[in-house]
């Protein structure tokens, strides 16, 4: 199950992330999906397709953040430019 384009993935990661987010997404669980296609490579037993989501939702945490109040996320640096900008 390899996603071809951002249009392939899932309609709860389109509406939440930004098109940077994601590629990223995109990028980390077609990476996943061919690094952890064996059962004994992966942890808890866990479907390979369950790990290749939990590994491209990691992806994208290192550079966005989720804001809790909205549900939107950002980029990290634009997001801290954004506070400071507000304070």
């Amino acid at each position: 199950m390899v996603y071809r384009d951002r249009a392939d993935l899932p309609n709860s990661v389109q509406r939440v992330l930004p098109d940077h987010a994601q590629a990223i997404y995109l990028e980390a669980f077609n990476h996943a999906w061919d690094q952890y296609k064996e059962k004994k490579d992966r942890r808890g037993g866990v479907s390979r397709k369950e790990t290749a989501h939990k590994v491209a939702w990691s992806a994208v945490k290192r550079g966005y953040k989720k804001d809790e109040a909205s549900g939107k996320w950002w980029q990290k640096t634009e997001r801290s430019k954004r506070e400071s900008e507000q304070e």
